[in-house]
């Protein structure tokens, strides 16, 4: 039986041999930055009738396909940044199959091309010193699950010495990594820190009071569950958090020397839990933020009055003129009038992007002093 076989297996393993080699396609090279800022894409899809590539500025662009099926197009000079960005197959989402810069995202993630500046922006990495990014997890009893958060320390950080401290916030949708995978926060900071910003340690927490088990399922969205959320974080933030972060690094407990600071959900967030901890927090940067997530202002701010203006060091809001939230914004700035609360208001060009999330982080920390 076993010589029968090996007659029949040998000539299938000789034909397997003497058959032609398939040609293997060539690599498909995507995205491609020229120097002229023109970024080229590619995308193989032989068997799609239509591919677009969008960019997280707004921008969409048709791809025209060779006779290989690989799509291409190249886009305009842009103007120096990191951009998101993701292909629609004949009207399907699609990643960079070959771009391993990742947009990440619990909902959406998408991939990142980064248009150089001549001189360079302050998220890209040069040659300075630069600290360390350290992720830690626990399990939080607030949210029942296990989760994580990151802390950067800045370069030369010495463990007996006190820092300042910034409590830094994502948007809806994304993770505890997004301002360090997406924002590029770290690279921001060493970028502050080596023109003479005082070094500081910052804190990026995973944004949700409830699971993200009910953020995928979309159960924070539905209800009074965004307030539910807003409010969940308060706690785990304070007795969660930062007990942690402060047990593992030295950082300083004086309201004056602490800032906390998000974008969109993190905004709202860094309203809430600021405005509500003036003894916890000097410093306050609502980026896009979006108010309504925490309820009324006068529920939320019951005890906030002008009598509290000595204890904010800047309240710092900003929001881009082509920002859905704009006049969320608007509306909860007239509220801090009718309080006579003390701020600072900016209205710059730009949608509910991280091309403006960048800026506003660096233009804020401008202006905190430790």
């Amino acid at each position: 039986m076993m010589s029968k076989m090996r007659k029949l297996i040998c000539p299938l393993v000789l034909t397997a041999f003497l058959l032609p080699a398939q040609p293997q396609p060539q690599p498909v090279q995507s995205p491609v930055v020229q120097p002229d800022k023109t970024v080229t894409f590619r995308f193989r899809a032989p068997n799609a009738q239509k591919v677009d590539v969008r960019l997280d500025s707004g921008k969409s662009f048709p791809l025209a396909k060779d006779d290989k099926g690989v799509w291409t197009a190249t886009t305009p000079a842009l103007a120096p940044d990191l951009y998101g960005y993701s292909f629609q197959v004949d009207g399907i989402g699609a990643l960079d199959p070959v771009n391993g810069e990742m947009k990440t995202n619990a909902l959406n993630p998408s991939n990142m091309v980064l248009v150089p500046g001549d001189t360079p922006l302050p998220w890209e990495f040069t040659n300075i010193p630069h600290g360390a990014v350290h992720r830690h997890f626990f399990h939080s009893a607030v949210a029942a699950e296990n989760r994580d958060f990151y802390v950067y320390t800045p370069p030369g950080y010495l463990p007996a010495k006190r820092y300042p401290l910034l409590v830094l916030l994502h948007g809806y949708s994304d993770l505890a990594d997004g301002w360090t995978a997406v924002g590029k926060a770290n690279l921001i900071f060493d970028q502050l820190i080596a023109s003479g910003k005082k070094p500081f340690v910052a804190v990026m927490p995973l944004g949700y009071g409830m699971s993200v088990k009910d953020l995928k399922a979309g159960a924070v969205r539905t209800g009074g569950n965004f307030v539910k959320n807003t409010q969940g974080f308060e706690k785990s933030l304070l007795e969660e958090v930062l007990p942690l972060a402060e047990k593992a690094y030295k950082v300083s407990a004086k309201p004056a020397e602490r800032a906390i600071s998000g974008l969109s959900m993190g905004g709202a967030e860094t309203l809430y839990v600021g405005l509500r901890h003036l003894d916890t927090f000097g410093w306050i940067g609502a980026m896009s933020s979006a108010p309504q997530l925490f309820g009324k202002p006068d529920d939320a701010f019951p005890a906030l009055s002008d009598k509290d203006n000595a204890r904010i060091k800047l309240l710092w809001i900003a929001c881009g003129k082509q920002d859905g939230l704009l006049k969320n914004n608007v509306a909860f700035v007239e509220w801090l009038k009718t309080k006579k609360i003390e701020h600072k208001y900016v209205e710059t060009e730009g949608a509910h992007t991280w091309l403006v999330w960048r800026r506003y982080l660096t233009d804020f920390l401008n202006q905190v002093q430790w």
